[in-house]
């Protein structure tokens, strides 16, 4: 018996280690966090990053085009206007050249344009009145819109350039007292509302109209050229036909009103009308 364990101890100790370093061997082989990935994975793996990028670069183009889209000139937001008792805005730069002046727009108290002038164009009257007058750079604009329609063989006439807040006054409750208030308001500003006392708006017209200012307008020669042509010095045609509910006013074809030559095109290939191109008519 004595001669027998020291040959089981040492066995018993033989069978120990081996059973530590197998056990040693099979942690290291079978430890899931240090496995190679397969090569599925792997291709699975890039193709998610790939996506990943694809959609990042889509995100940062669609922002840049919507940055583009944003009309630059829509400064509507921009401003910090007062509201009067009324409801109305009251103008806070009436003395910019794309300044919206409409219904709900008004001109400050007492506004008039720092100079006026009177363009060299043909009137249907000759006394010298204010309404022969406006602002020097539509002036100097309407000069070249008449020189070019000349050119085509057409006769234009200016008749009622700047109004002051007394005459639009007074025109106003003539209107009221003929018509009544809300058929007035179809067509005739409220004092203090108007685009001619700004000095940047003319109305004009043909004898073939008999000096009148109507609609029909458009039927002659003159009214189509007008609709085509005046963008190209600095005017739009300002209350275009349809957009009664967004200017408040109907459709006026002899209605002219300069914005300058840096705008007018852009205003009228856009098919709209000021309040949509500045942001005073949100879609």
């Amino acid at each position: 018996m004595m001669r027998v364990r020291p040959t089981i101890l040492l066995l018993s100790l033989s069978l120990s280690l081996t059973a530590c370093s197998l056990d040693e061997w099979t942690n290291q082989t079978n430890d899931p966090s240090e496995e190679e990935p397969s090569s599925e994975e792997q291709q699975v793996e890039e193709e998610e990053n790939k996506t990943n990028e694809e959609e990042n670069e889509s995100s940062e183009e669609e922002s840049e085009e919507q940055h583009e889209d944003a009309n630059p000139n829509a400064y509507a937001n921009e401003l910090d206007e007062v509201v009067d008792e009324d409801g109305l805005t009251i103008i806070e730069q009436p003395d910019l050249i794309e300044v919206v002046v409409n219904k709900s727009r008004k001109l400050p108290e007492g506004y008039e344009p720092e100079e006026l002038v009177k363009p060299d164009v043909r009137f249907p009257f000759e006394e010298d009145l204010p309404k022969k007058y406006m602002q020097p750079e539509a002036a100097a604009a309407l000069e070249e819109l008449f020189a070019a329609a000349n050119e085509e063989g057409m006769r234009l006439y200016a008749t009622s350039g700047y109004r002051s807040y007394e005459t639009q006054e007074q025109i106003y409750e003539s209107n009221v007292a003929e018509k009544g208030q809300e058929e007035a308001d179809k067509f005739s500003a409220r004092p203090g509302t108007s685009e001619h006392q700004t000095g940047l708006a003319m109305d004009v017209t043909t004898a073939e109209m008999e000096f009148k200012l109507q609609q029909s307008f458009i039927d002659t020669k003159e009214g189509k050229w007008l609709a085509d042509h005046a963008h190209e010095y600095g005017f739009v045609v300002r209350y275009l036909e349809g957009t009664s509910d967004i200017t408040g006013y109907e459709y006026e074809p002899w209605h002219l009103r300069y914005v300058g030559k840096d705008l007018s095109t852009d205003i009228h290939e856009s098919g709209g009308t000021l309040e949509e191109f500045f942001g005073f008519h949100p879609e």
